[in-house]
């Protein structure tokens, strides 16, 4: 894992506020906490749910951010296969990735 993806994930986990390079972490009063790559939301958490989405972009780097935000929560893994996203679970259940998926934690 990029050490910029550690630290921005690490900060969206805890719910602190960050900002380096091309990522950011804002929270706000309502308890959610919103994950950032280049001005573009891919995650967001409150109390009980995570969302994630690639906002349209299928790059490397958007799917390294996601997939460090699936590690520190155990949900699975994306991976890409002939040009097409796929969410795995725990399980092993794998689904194709369609933008976004949200989680109850």
């Amino acid at each position: 894992m990029r050490q910029i993806t550690q630290d921005s994930v690490n900060a969206f986990f805890c719910g602190q506020n960050f900002s380096k390079a091309n990522m950011t972490v804002k929270t706000n009063n309502e308890n959610e906490t919103r994950l950032f790559l280049h001005g573009n939301m891919i995650a967001k958490k409150t109390k009980d749910s995570l969302q994630i989405s690639n906002c349209g972009w299928y790059t490397n780097t958007t799917k390294e951010r996601l997939n460090g935000v699936l590690h520190v929560y155990g949900l699975g893994y994306i991976y890409q296969k002939n040009h097409n996203w796929y969410y795995v679970d725990n399980d092993g259940q794998e689904q194709e990735f369609n933008k976004e998926k949200t989680f109850n934690i």
